[in-house]
């Protein structure tokens, strides 16, 4: 009967190939004639067609023809356009995560890993382009995992609602960062902010948008505010952060409910 040491030995064995080479866990050798190239080498090629040229630029020959090699010579090194895609992610992935302050309010680290979450979707816009095949399994990736639930450790929150936190927090990164990433590609296209606001296109707004087809979007249109001519007056902010500060007004509420709660009375409406 195996030992415990064997099982975990089958485990890291059965990784998918591009999971394993993101641990390490590949014992790269000296695979060409004179092991000239290495993963990385491939890897931070691939990133910087996909930063130039978008994603669909990215093949295995466009790569090794950058890097002077013929194809097969890469796939001596990652074995499939799936593994590279996957390792481009966790390049990218490697950010700076700040060291660890007792002082810092937990908002305040939140915010910072939202903002580095929308960092790499702007930085690389092809990021957001790779769809989400599963919970992540590479060590860049926890190690920003790792930061969020660092974060929420003061807070009193079970492992589940850590883990719901961080989801949402991710989600909307991914979102705003998608819609940022959007922005500065339009703005790269010519674009103004105004056009992206639908400054340009609020007259014509005010006249196709009528009270009886859109009757409680019709005032919102007609007072300007929906077509950003009234974005100076707003009270709230950056409407991007806004949202981020209604999440965490929400975290915040839903601590305070547990706090005030009877023990071992009946949860909450979201506790339940």
């Amino acid at each position: 009967m195996p030992d415990g040491h064997d099982l975990e030995d089958e485990a890291l064995r059965r990784l998918p190939v591009g999971v394993a080479l993101a641990w390490g866990l590949v014992k790269q050798g000296k695979r060409g004639p004179k092991g000239e190239l290495s993963i990385k080498q491939i890897v931070d090629a691939a990133v910087a067609i996909a930063d130039a040229d978008g994603l669909q630029a990215v093949s295995m020959s466009r790569v090794a023809q950058s890097l002077g090699y013929t194809t097969m010579s890469l796939y001596r090194y990652i074995t499939s356009k799936e593994d590279l895609l996957l390792l481009m992610q966790e390049a990218v992935s490697e950010i700076p995560i700040p060291p660890e302050d007792p002082a810092q309010h937990w908002r305040d680290g939140l915010r910072a890993y939202v903002d580095a979450c929308v960092g790499v979707f702007v930085k690389h816009p092809w990021y957001g382009d790779i769809p989400v095949k599963s919970v992540p399994v590479t060590p860049s990736v926890l190690r920003l995992i790792d930061w969020v639930i660092r974060t929420l450790r003061p807070l009193e929150l079970d492992d589940y609602e850590k883990m719901s936190v961080l989801l949402l927090l991710s989600s909307y990164g991914r979102s705003v960062g998608l819609i940022r990433r959007d922005m500065e590609t339009a703005f790269r296209a010519g674009g103004t902010p105004e056009d992206f606001a639908g400054l340009s296109m609020s007259p014509a707004l005010k006249k196709l948008v009528t009270p009886e087809r859109f009757p409680d979007l019709y005032p919102i249109v007609m007072s300007g505010i929906y077509g950003g001519e009234r974005e100076a007056e707003s009270t709230v902010g950056d409407d991007l952060a806004f949202g981020l500060e209604r999440i965490l007004d929400g975290v915040e509420q839903y601590l305070e409910r547990r706090r005030q709660a009877p023990k071992g009375g009946p949860a909450g409406p979201d506790e339940g």
